[in-house]
């Protein structure tokens, strides 16, 4: 499978770092829908576990891409997490994430690789940033304290791919996603993020006599943030479409106020909804039939997260499942793992 631009090429050898995570898989997934990869084609998807691959390690990781000589990489790696999480473990999620980013994206430069596409976060904008947000919001005030450690790595992140290319001309580019969810989530209790936790909280409580009716699910904060939700097999295809069709330097390629081509772009659905809402929404697709209550005693985070997607649109990209959909399918799959772990036992 070729394309138009010559981006992305039936014989690319393309290495998903994360290839087990939820981004991760997802990108594979629509990789190999589009054909990508394919030996026939004389292509080949290359996926590394833990076990094969500490990224981690530097030594390693340079050592795996002279054996395994890649000529695209998707870096979908990182350490991951809820406001909990990264209140926990600041350090971690620093010092990890700077880690990995660095010796992928420094080792796949200094291994000759031709594409290199990084997974940012959208936790990356200012707290308080005009919405929706557009990608020139980067670095113009602080950020969400909350999840500040997280965001300080992918900014760091993004800035070395963009130094690469400048001065190097490594071809790397960078996609900012908006909230996650769909298969293969973290349903972790504590260190999930907010759309797994809940939908955690709300099956076990449907789990009670009458789908618990009578009973009370307590949620987090005021209820009022608004969030913006991407089902991860979206980004997967948007991540296919950018490899495949977006070049930086192009002449139609999206450029910011200051008419310099960006090197990062949104990604999501261009449209939020409150976090009372999104709990009302879990509570119905899980079929928790009691009431809902509110602990203002906790954070709520930044109030209003909605990415401006007009860039990715412009190239002609949107995403395709909306939420309720997204949202059925999801709590099946978080069924059928509960099942698949009773199987187990």
């Amino acid at each position: 499978m070729t394309n138009s631009l010559g981006l992305l090429l039936p014989a690319d050898r393309i290495f998903v770092a994360g290839h087990r995570g939820m981004a991760g898989s997802a990108i594979c997934r629509a990789l190999q829908r589009a054909g990508h990869g394919d030996p026939a084609q004389g292509g080949a998807l290359l996926t590394a576990p833990r076990s094969e691959l500490d990224l981690l390690d530097p030594a390693a990781v340079e050592a795996w891409f002279a054996s395994n000589r890649p000529t695209v990489v998707v870096l979908a790696a990182a350490k991951v997490g809820g406001i909990q999480a990264n209140a926990s473990y600041p350090a971690d999620f620093l010092l990890d994430n700077l880690k990995i980013q660095t010796h992928v994206i420094e080792g796949a430069w200094r291994a000759g690789v031709r594409r290199l596409l990084f997974l940012g976060s959208s936790c990356i904008y200012p707290k308080f940033a005009e919405q929706p947000i557009k990608e020139e919001a980067l670095l113009t005030a602080a950020l969400e304290p909350s999840n500040e450690w997280y965001a300080i790595a992918k900014i760091a992140g993004i800035k070395l791919c963009q130094a690469l290319r400048q001065q190097h001309g490594f071809d790397a580019i960078s996609l900012m996603p908006t909230n996650l969810y769909g298969p293969g989530d973290n349903y972790h209790p504590t260190n999930s993020h907010v759309l797994p936790a809940l939908i955690r909280r709300f099956h076990e409580a449907a789990q009670l006599p009458d789908h618990g009716a009578g009973n009370s699910v307590t949620c987090w904060g005021s209820g009022t943030p608004l969030r913006e939700f991407l089902h991860v097999d979206d980004l997967g295809e948007a991540c296919v479409f950018a490899l495949e069709h977006w070049d930086p330097d192009a002449p139609n390629a999206p450029r910011a106020a200051n008419a310099e081509p960006l090197t990062f772009l949104n990604v999501g659905t261009g449209v939020d909804l409150s976090i009372r809402d999104l709990a009302a929404a879990v509570a119905a697709a899980t079929g928790y039939r009691g009431s809902i209550e509110w602990d203002a005693t906790k954070p709520d985070g930044t109030p209003k997260k909605q990415l401006d997607v007009s860039c990715l649109a412009a190239l002609g990209w949107q995403a395709q499942i909306p939420l309720p959909v997204g949202l059925n399918s999801t709590v099946s799959d978080f069924r059928q793992q509960l099942d698949q772990q009773l199987v187990r036992l």
